[in-house]
């Protein structure tokens, strides 16, 4: 951390930012550690190691880093479907947070906040669905069935029959504070603290009976790291680096959030080395891993927050708290923690991209509704690896129109393509014998199918082709390998070809597969003028 320039004012922001994000990070922390399926104690473990070591040695320096809802639900997932225990969980934590490291050391930062926004959204309300969703049971005071989203919403029936009434009340009391507290006292005191208080009350004093949280440790974490097997480490390289993306991303779009709201701008690849050290600590030590948080960013940047001091301190206070306060913590009612995470998990929901589906292209509305399926109803890993996948193909759709758009293949007379060279005469005006195949732009794989089926049979009609590069600025592999395609087609159908301008990046590919070895030396000419004189001899010698 920098200090220059380090004044009181700066220290009193970041205390005052610090006090205020503690008090928004614990009841979120200690419900995000219960519903991970690590307990309330892991929950307040995370925040402060990913808290701390995201702010000392990250690159974002008001971001507040702890348990968020994406990094919760990834790792209930892994604690069911890839761990057959807890230590194998946060094994796949420790592995998550030294791929981070390891993305932030190769400098690949810049590149992970490229995943599609569609992709995003649909994987961000699929989380808040599974919120919603998981909470359901504590939030009637009923034990949770085993299997995930699919056995809850098998099991509601039986749940709402069983429910327990002063469960159900101080739920919906902590639910219903979430949603009318007024912003304007937001600041002052955040709505999750108010409904948690409000559960509090009503649990101790009004209505007992309701399952509470229990007593949790009081002292400082051990270290809870076994070694594992190699069959296992290598079995769950797919939900570590699953895991690894999810924070990153989750940590580089809030990123974002600070840099609007601050005017600075973050260092992405030393913000994932700070996360995965952070992360990384968390599994060695029983904690849930962590991002970068909106709302605690939010709230420690308004309150003054400024400097990574406010998320350093932020930790010590809750480390604080959790060193004294496990007889306050034991009475909550687990059902007022499932009120505030119903609230949160609404909150995560992209209503305002749901509400403006219809006015999406149908490609982008399967892309989202595919991920939001996938991440509630299958896994995490799958949602994410398919929603990329159909993303991906849906862009290579939109790129093969756009990269259509800029292709002209189009026949030359005769009598305008060849006027003023020497020799040349005509007694047929509408003659056209040479076809021009001009390409603008970038090429890339998404439309070389499309290309080799429109110009193939253009070239056929002609007895010389030019093709012209001199506006190409991009040839992937695939589109070159197309042009060395329709070179091998212009010879099959005894078609002469002239390449014009094959310099630059759009030369370089084609140098690279051999396609200028295709046609030789005196038909390869820098421009179209220089194109004209070999044309014509070409004919000529076809003429003979």
């Amino acid at each position: 951390m920098n200090f220059k320039g380090y004044t009181a004012a700066t220290l009193r922001g970041d205390l005052y930012g610090a006090l205020t994000s503690t008090v928004v990070a614990l009841p979120v922390a200690l419900a995000f550690g219960i519903a991970s399926g690590l307990g309330a104690a892991a929950g307040l473990y995370g925040a402060i190691a990913v808290g701390f070591f995201a702010a000392v040695f990250g690159g974002t320096p008001s971001q507040i880093s702890g348990p968020t809802p994406s990094m919760t639900v990834a790792m209930a997932v892994m604690l069911t479907t890839h761990a057959s225990s807890i230590p194998e969980a946060l094994v796949i934590v420790v592995m998550a947070g030294l791929l981070q490291i390891s993305l932030g050391a190769l400098k690949l930062g810049r590149f992970v906040v490229y995943t599609p926004a569609i992709v995003v959204s649909g994987f961000m309300s699929g989380i808040g669905i599974i919120i919603i969703l998981v909470q359901i049971t504590p939030f009637l005071g009923v034990p949770a069935p085993p299997g995930g989203p699919t056995a809850i919403v098998q099991a509601i029936p039986d749940a709402i029959a069983n429910a327990n009434p002063s469960a159900v009340a101080i739920g919906a009391a902590t639910l219903i504070v979430g949603f009318v507290w007024p912003p304007k006292f937001a600041r002052y005191l955040p709505p999750a603290l108010v409904s948690l208080a409000v559960g509090v009350v009503l649990g101790i004093f009004v209505l007992t009976g309701s399952p509470q949280i229990g007593q949790i440790p009081t002292e400082l974490p051990t270290l809870s790291f076994a070694l594992p097997s190699a069959s296992f480490l290598v079995s769950v390289i797919s939900p570590a680096l699953i895991l690894a993306l999810l924070g990153s991303v989750d940590s580089l779009l809030t990123s974002l959030v600070a840099d609007s709201l601050t005017g600075e701008r973050h260092k992405p690849d030393r913000e994932l080395i700070g996360q995965g050290m952070g992360n990384t600590v968390a599994g060695l030590f029983g904690g849930l891993p962590g991002a970068g948080a909106t709302m605690g960013t939010v709230t420690n940047i308004r309150a003054g927050g400024s400097t990574p001091v406010s998320g350093a301190l932020r930790s010590v206070f809750l480390l604080a708290l959790v060193l004294g306060m496990g007889d306050l913590v034991a009475p909550i009612p687990l059902a007022a923690l499932a009120g505030i995470l119903i609230k949160v998990g609404w909150d995560v929901i992209d209503w305002w991209l749901l509400s403006r589906l219809r006015r999406l292209r149908r490609q982008h509305i399967v892309v989202m509704l595919v991920t939001v399926a996938l991440t509630v109803f299958v896994d995490l890993v799958t949602a994410v690896a398919i929603g990329l996948i159909v993303a991906g193909m849906t862009h290579a759709q939109e790129l093969e129109e756009l990269e259509l758009d800029r292709v002209v293949s189009v026949p030359i007379l005769d009598q305008q393509f060849f006027e003023g060279i020497p020799g040349f005469e005509t007694d047929d005006p509408f003659a056209a014998r040479v076809g021009l195949v001009e390409l603008r732009g970038r090429f890339t794989v998404a439309s070389a199918h499309k290309l080799a089926v429109t110009i193939g049979g253009d070239i056929r009609d002609h007895d010389v082709v030019v093709f012209d590069f001199a506006r190409a600025s991009h040839l992937d592999d695939s589109a070159a390998m197309l042009i060395r395609q329709l070179l091998a087609t212009a010879k099959r159908s005894d078609t002469d070809c002239i390449l014009t301008g094959a310099t630059g990046r759009a030369g370089a590919a084609l140098d690279a597969l051999g396609v200028l070895d295709l046609v030789s030396r005196d038909q390869t000419v820098p421009d179209i003028d220089a194109a004209r004189p070999v044309a014509l001899r070409l004919l000529e010698a076809r003429a003979d």
